[in-house]
């Protein structure tokens, strides 16, 4: 009987959180679909000015500005926290180790305000003094976003490098490989697959991130020509306007909305394929 009963938690918690996730889909893609029917697919994903007051609604310089952030997150934050990751589990000592385990924790525990307003106060200033202009810009919310990932990276990067077993290391000094030879040239590439799907989450936090780049990255609808100039996301967009939006503005905001959600469903896809192929 308390199989019985606990197995009908455990299915109904199961059926919840899928039922969240088709609602979700539904709500998105029904408000979302016929906005982009009404200002036509081209217009709406391809075009570059984005003026809801003239009824032009082109998201190409907010999808641009998501994938460039992400991309300078992934190119600061990935071999950082992976550096930090086999450290972590190959080369630090215990008391060591004591101190950097809970500051790595306490970095994922900080809200994403105090993350934008440290880049507001600090890293904004810093980068308007080293190269000029207003210092909010796609390096400062790339850089930042670096920072806000790290956690998510280093956590399941050194989870996935202690679960090489240990024969795989004593093997490799035993060929006469040396200690950093063995951790990067063997350790680390067994530990690929759990190196890659913690890149992916950190991806999925950054592309998703919504406070900390509307404080940083300037809010500007327009593909930047530099990285020294501001940008604006598809979350930022979302979060800037949605307050005040209505009739098809709202519902072109629904529609971006939906643009990010399948944005996180192909990196989820690909995630999928991927760990496929190498289990294959």
């Amino acid at each position: 009987m308390k199989e019985k009963i606990l197995r009908g938690i455990f299915t109904a918690a199961a059926c919840v959180c899928i039922s969240c996730v088709i609602l979700i889909c539904l709500f998105l893609f029904v408000n979302g679909i016929p906005a982009v029917g009404k200002i036509g697919p081209a217009a709406f994903l391809l075009g570059k000015t984005w003026k809801p007051g003239s009824d032009l609604f082109g998201i190409a310089p907010m999808i641009l500005g998501s994938i460039y952030v992400t991309a300078g997150a992934i190119v600061f934050g990935v071999p950082l926290g992976v550096f930090t990751a086999v450290f972590m589990a190959k080369f630090c000592g215990k008391r060591l180790y004591g101190f950097l385990s809970p500051a790595v924790g306490l970095l994922a525990g900080i809200p994403s305000i105090i993350y934008g307003f440290f880049g507001l106060v600090v890293m904004v200033p810093a980068l308007r003094l080293l190269f000029g202009g207003s210092g909010k810009s796609l390096l400062t919310a790339s850089l930042l976003l670096a920072f806000m990932i790290l956690p998510t990276i280093v956590s399941i990067s050194e989870a996935s490098i202690r679960a090489v077993p240990e024969t795989y290391h004593e093997g490799a000094l035993a060929l006469g490989a040396t200690h950093e030879q063995a951790a990067f040239f063997v350790v680390l590439p067994a530990a690929g697959q759990g190196i890659m799907a913690g890149a992916v989450l950190g991806i999925g936090r950054a592309i998703g991130e919504t406070m900390a780049v509307i404080m940083v990255a300037g809010n500007q609808a327009v593909i930047p020509g530099s990285i020294f100039r501001g940008l604006r996301t598809l979350t930022a967009n979302i979060a800037l306007e949605m307050g005040y939006a209505a009739e098809l503005h709202r519902e072109a905001l629904i529609s971006t909305a939906a643009v990010l959600f399948v944005f996180i469903l192909v990196i989820n896809v690909l995630l999928s394929l991927s760990k496929r192929r190498a289990e294959g």
